[in-house]
């Protein structure tokens, strides 16, 4: 059964970090485009961090970058997303998202991933 699964998700304070994890089951996430969208209350879920199949090219929002790095750990299945220096607005429920057939860039559009995984709850407040 093709399956991803999100976690790290948490309370933090402002400023301060998490780290998801997207780990799937079922196919070889390694090989597999990733992207990080994320769906805040009353908006539209946006596109935040992407890594290409071969993890040469990576994507951000422009809200993060600089503050979130997107990694693959290889032979776990799993894909992180490091999310530094949080901020109220970074509140969201986050999803990871893979592609089905090897892609040379990434995208942050959420149309162009087959899998999805349930999301993971990120709360900054203090």
């Amino acid at each position: 059964q093709l399956r991803l699964v999100e976690s790290g998700g948490g309370l933090v304070q402002p400023g301060g970090s998490l780290r998801l994890s997207c780990e799937a089951s079922g196919f070889t996430l390694d090989v597999s485009a990733v992207g990080w969208f994320r769906q805040a209350p009353g908006k539209e879920r946006e596109g935040v961090a992407c890594i290409s199949s071969s993890g040469g090219n990576t994507g951000y929002q422009g809200s993060v970058e600089g503050r979130f790095t997107i990694s693959r750990e290889y032979g776990k299945n799993t894909v992180h997303l490091e999310m530094n220096s949080l901020k109220p607005e970074d509140t969201a429920v986050y999803y990871c998202a893979a592609a089905r057939e090897f892609r040379h860039m990434c995208a942050l559009v959420a149309g162009t991933y087959d899998y999805w995984g349930q999301g993971t709850q990120v709360r900054v407040s203090s």
